[in-house]
C-alpha cells in the first residue's frame, strides 16, 4: 500500500504544476476536470505525509535514544515519544487503508431523486409528501439548492410521484444509500378505529449525468407534447407546454409538466432521462460484480425495503445496517446525519473487509 501511496504523492505534485501551468489555466473544462482530481487526492496526500512525518520522527528519537548516554530524563522523553507516534502511526494506517478504498466515481455528482407513492393509495401519497419534505429540509441543512422537474399531486396534498434535483457538494456521496423501498406506520387522520396502516413509497437516487458522459441519439427519442393535468385546475391545462420523452431502444418513458415553457419541461424531462439511462448501465454492472460479492449496502434495488418509519413508536428502523433511532420527528425535520454516517461507516467497513479477502 505504501508504494501506491509514494505514486499518489507523486501524481499530486504532477497536477499541483500542471494547474499552474497558462495552458491549463485558459481551458476551462481541463482546469476543472484537474482541479476535481487534485481536490480527491489531498485528503489521502495529507494523510500520508502525516504518516511519514510520525515514522521520521520515531527514526530521529532512536538515533538520539542511542546517543543519550546515562541522562534518564533524555531516555525518558524519547521513549515516550516513539511510543506516542507508534499509536499515530497505528491510527494512521487504518485511516489510509479507508483513503485508499476504490472511490465511488459518482460520489461527487449532483443528484436527482425520485419519490413515488406505492401501496397504500392517499396514505402513501402523503408519506411521500413527507420524504420530499424530509429531503429537502436536508438539502437545506447542507446548503444544496433544491429543483422540482416533475410533480404529480393529488387532490389531498400528497404526491403521486415527483422527480427534483438537488445540486450541492457531495449530494450523491450522502443520499446514495436512499434507493428502495421506503415503509411507513401509522394510524391515518381517516381512520377512525385508531388501526395502524403500513403503506410504501419508492425512492430512486440517480447521479446528475451531462451530455458529455452519455450521448443520446435524436434518432431513438419519440416526443410528444400534452396539456399538463394537475390537482385545482392550475394554468397548465390551457396550453400543450407538457413533455413525454420515450427512449424507444429500452421504453424508457420521462414525463415533464412543471414548467410553462415547453422548451423548459424538455430540457428537465433529458436530463432526467440521462440519469435514468445512465442508472440503468450502472445497475448492469453492479449486477455483474455482486454476483461475485454481494455487499448489503449500496445495492440500490427499488425493490428492496430498506428502512421502516413507526410512528407510534417514534422510531425509524434502516433494515440493511440493523440500525433504531427513536427520534423519528427529528429525522422526519431533515435531520439525516447520524443515519447517513452509519451507512458510510457500514459501506466502508464492507469494502474494506472485502478488500482484505481479495
Amino acid at each position: 500500500m505504501f508504494d501506491k501511496l509514494k505514486a499518489v504523492e507523486n501524481k499530486y505534485e504532477e497536477i499541483n504544476q500542471k494547474l499552474m501551468a497558462p495552458d491549463v489555466m485558459s481551458d476551462t473544462k481541463r482546469y476543472t476536470e484537474l482541479m476535481r482530481e487534485y481536490k480527491n487526492l489531498t485528503p489521502i496526500v495529507e494523510k500520508y505525509r502525516e504518516y511519514a512525518q510520525a515514522k521520521q520522527t520515531i527514526e530521529e528519537a532512536k538515533e538520539m535514544l542511542e546517543d543519550a548516554g546515562g541522562d534518564k530524563d533524555l531516555k525518558e522523553m524519547l521513549e515516550e515519544e516513539i511510543a506516542e507516534n507508534r499509536e499515530k502511526i497505528e491510527v494512521y494506517s487504518e485511516e489510509l487503508k479507508i483513503l485508499m478504498l476504490p472511490k465511488d466515481p459518482n460520489d461527487s455528482k449532483n443528484v436527482i431523486m425520485e419519490i413515488r407513492g406505492g401501496a397504500g393509495g392517499d396514505e402513501a401519497a402523503l408519506f411521500a409528501n413527507s420524504l420530499f419534505r424530509m429531503y429537502s429540509m436536508f438539502a437545506e441543512s447542507q446548503g444544496w439548492k433544491v429543483e422540482v422537474m416533475n410533480l404529480n399531486q393529488t387532490e389531498l396534498g400528497g404526491i403521486k410521484e415527483i422527480s427534483f434535483n438537488l445540486t450541492g457538494e457531495g449530494a450523491y456521496s450522502k443520499l446514495k444509500f436512499e434507493s428502495g423501498v421506503h415503509r411507513v406506520q401509522r394510524v391515518p387522520e381517516t381512520e377512525s378505529a385508531g388501526r395502524i396502516h403500513t403503506s410504501t413509497v419508492t425512492v430512486a437516487v440517480l447521479p446528475e449525468v451531462d451530455e458529455i458522459e452519455l450521448e443520446i441519439n435524436p434518432t431513438d427519442l419519440q416526443v410528444d407534447t400534452f396539456r399538463a393535468s394537475g390537482a385545482g385546475g392550475q394554468h397548465v391545462n390551457k396550453t400543450e407546454s407538457a413533455i413525454r420523452i420515450t427512449h424507444l431502444p429500452t421504453g424508457t418513458v420521462v414525463e415533464c409538466q412543471d414548467e410553462r415553457s415547453q422548451h423548459k419541461n424538455r430540457d428537465k424531462a433529458m436530463k432526467i432521462l440521462r440519469s435514468r439511462l445512465y442508472e440503468n448501465m450502472q445497475r448492469e454492472q453492479d449486477e455483474q460484480i455482486a454476483s461475485q460479492r454481494k455487499l448489503q449496502v449500496g445495492a440500490g434495488s427499488r425493490s428492496e425495503r430498506i428502512r421502516t418509519y413507526n410512528y407510534p413508536q417514534g422510531r425509524m428502523t434502516d433494515h440493511r445496517i440493523g440500525l433504531t433511532l427513536y427520534k423519528l420527528e427529528q429525522i422526519l425535520n431533515g435531520d439525516l446525519t447520524e443515519m447517513i454516517e452509519a451507512l458510510l461507516t457500514f459501506d466502508q467497513a464492507e469494502k474494506l473487509q472485502a478488500s482484505q479477502e481479495q
